[in-house]
């Protein structure tokens, strides 16, 4: 039994493959996203792709974006919309991307303790990346996020496990918690089946990956309803890890609709919303598309990107802070130069003098 055999999806179907080809500028769709080289080691040997428009904020944001299985940067950007959404809210975007040669199906590997651990692998690259996002754009380092979709998804839990202190907050899309699988094959048993596990064991998964006490990140985590390729289990699995971690209650501060859509919100001492679930009722494994609040489209549909009527990469970003309203840079006025004694005589009789 391994993971490849057993996950139809990891493989790159035709369908998948074309949107690849598409989407990375092999048929005319021109990719904004930029390759870069020489951030450190790299010891996951991944490759790094960023966008940062020509209106970025002053210290601006950084978004993380991890594609999913069979995937490219490329493909998932435009897929899912995230340079258009850096663009209208001028923010930096990193979407690092997983080589053949590290594993045949373009899957992050969240599963390999060689890759999954502070420090190591394709988790260090990673957070090198970061680093030199952060050097080149002067990035605010309180406003760094990341999120992701499948092997993505449990790639960002990975992430936000194994350097707390690095981000605000992340969004994890069809995934599963840190810590669950340490081989392919338990990979591929919580792929599809997911266990309930006591709240404090899968927190300690998250506690024990660092030294790091916290403040933690904020996580938002959604799921559709009728996947078959990673069990819906899995997003309560993250949702109790996630509370655990910030030591919240299980049951919800607040339940609503969102476009249709069951989501739940638990918020800290403060008021501040620091967990929240979308369900994607009867959708597949994917990344949820559709039209934002702001009558906007980000992304267009593809394999494992489903017009499912609610834009989850516009939420996100929502719930990471970057869609308020930016107000224009102020004018700065000089205050005049101050003036010697002989300078104001000169300027009074100038003032005074008739005429001609």
């Amino acid at each position: 039994m391994s993971l490849a055999k057993n996950t139809k999806f990891l493989r790159p179907s035709p369908k998948l493959q074309g949107l690849i080809e598409t989407f990375g500028g092999r048929r005319g769709v021109r990719s904004p996203l930029v390759a870069k080289t020489g951030f450190g080691t790299n010891p996951g040997n991944l490759r790094m792709f960023s966008f940062a428009p020509e209106s970025l904020q002053l210290s601006p944001a950084l978004v993380v974006v991890l594609h999913g299985c069979g995937q490219n940067a490329a493909g998932y950007d435009l897929g899912a919309g995230w340079s258009t959404l850096a663009k209208h809210n001028r923010f930096a975007l990193l979407m690092p991307e997983q080589q053949p040669s590290n594993n045949v199906n373009r899957c992050f590997n969240w599963f390999n303790p060689q890759d999954s651990k502070r420090g190591r692998g394709e988790a260090s690259s990673i957070r090198q990346m970061i680093a030199r996002m952060v050097r080149d754009h002067k990035i605010d380092k309180h406003r760094i996020f990341v999120t992701g979709l499948s092997a993505g998804g449990a790639m960002t839990s990975v992430m936000l496990a194994s350097y707390p202190e690095v981000f605000a907050a992340g969004a994890i899309i069809a995934g599963l918690p840190y810590g669950v699988a340490t081989n392919p094959r338990e990979a591929a048993k919580r792929m599809f089946q997911s266990p309930a596990r006591p709240a404090s064991e899968l927190g300690d998964l998250v506690r024990n990956a660092s030294k790091h006490h916290g403040p933690w990140p904020k996580v938002s985590v959604w799921h559709g309803g009728a996947d078959r390729t990673i069990d819906p289990a899995n997003a309560d699995e993250i949702v109790k890890q996630w509370l655990d971690v910030h030591q919240l209650p299980s049951a919800p501060m607040s339940e609503g609709t969102v476009d249709g859509y069951p989501h739940q919100i638990w918020r800290n001492a403060d008021r501040e919303t620091v967990v929240e679930s979308y369900t994607i009722t009867n959708m597949a494994h994917g990344t949820p598309l559709g039209t934002a609040e702001n009558g906007k489209r980000y992304g267009m549909q593809g394999a494992f990107l489903i017009e499912a009527g609610i834009s989850s990469s516009y939420h996100i970003a929502k719930f990471f802070g970057l869609t308020k309203r930016l107000r224009k840079p102020q004018k700065v006025t000089k205050p005049a130069a101050k003036q010697t004694k002989s300078q104001r005589k000169r300027r009074a009789a100038i003032s005074s003098a008739p005429l001609r």
